[in-house]
């Protein structure tokens, strides 16, 4: 399958670039938080993934896979001429993350999972997730959004921040074909935990402590079978912590950056 032509954003600065993957259903605005803070330190890269903001869908959204979606940044990578990056990942992006260590592996200097997980979905989830690729075939995303919504965000954000609960649903729209490309994704992704052992470069895990999606057993999990990796827990944050407490999340990523320029 032919791969699409990416939009991203792309800070310019000289020197090691860090690749930052949105998760779902979101785009590369959610990175604002990191974009602006450490954008004027080092280059990073955001893509928004095929189907998402400026990004052309995928021929065929029920064909798309987590490598497909991997091979496209490399692509991109190429067409930028960046031989390696340091590559992050939030939620869906964690998965997309994966699959890129896997098929690019030269290509990554270290990797940066937040709220993300290495297992495959369950019979249960796959089945929520066909059910609302069914939903956006016949009523589109409207009704799903605030569904999504409400999972996403953490007790702390939803009771006392709804500045960034409205940030967060204008960063939702995308067209259908996106939305379904992403979940026919996810459903059908393998189970990355037998991976987990193999990866050898420096790996920050990052999760938020409210985090009702990927509970931090699941990180904690990854951070057992990822030899010396790092973990963070980010405090009164749900699932979306870069933009649920930006300062604590960026902290993190910079201290982890810096320990890699000083080795």
């Amino acid at each position: 399958m032919a791969k699409a032509r990416l939009s991203y954003q792309d800070t310019g600065v000289d020197g090691p670039a860090l690749l930052l993957v949105h998760g779902f259903p979101l785009s590369s605005e959610m990175w604002r938080p990191q974009l602006e803070t450490l954008g004027g330190r080092r280059r990073i890269l955001a893509p928004d993934l095929p189907g998402f903001a400026g990004s052309e869908p995928a021929p065929d959204p029920l064909v798309v896979t987590m490598d497909y979606y991997a091979d496209a940044l490399a692509e991109l990578l190429v067409d930028l001429g960046i031989d390696s990056v340091a590559l992050g990942g939030l939620s869906m992006g964690g998965y997309v993350a994966l699959a890129f260590w896997r098929r690019h592996p030269a290509a990554v200097d270290a990797l940066i999972l937040a709220d993300s997980r290495a297992e495959a979905d369950g019979p249960e989830a796959i089945a929520k997730r066909s059910a609302q690729q069914k939903q956006i075939r016949t009523g589109g995303t409207e009704d799903l959004i605030p569904q999504l919504l409400d999972g996403l965000l953490g007790a702390t954000t939803k009771d006392q921040r709804p500045a960034i609960k409205e940030s967060v649903r204008g960063l939702m729209a995308h067209p259908a074909e996106g939305y379904i490309g992403a979940l026919e994704a996810m459903k059908n992704r393998p189970d990355s935990t037998g991976d987990l052992p193999g990866i050898t470069v420096p790996t920050l895990l990052v999760v938020g402590d409210q985090d009702g999606l990927t509970p931090i057993e699941l990180t904690r999990y990854m951070h057992e079978h990822i030899a010396g990796s790092q973990m963070v827990v980010i405090p009164e944050a749900g699932h979306l912590s870069n933009l649920e407490a930006p300062e604590a999340f960026t902290a993190a990523v910079a201290g982890f950056l810096g320990e890699l320029e000083r080795a």
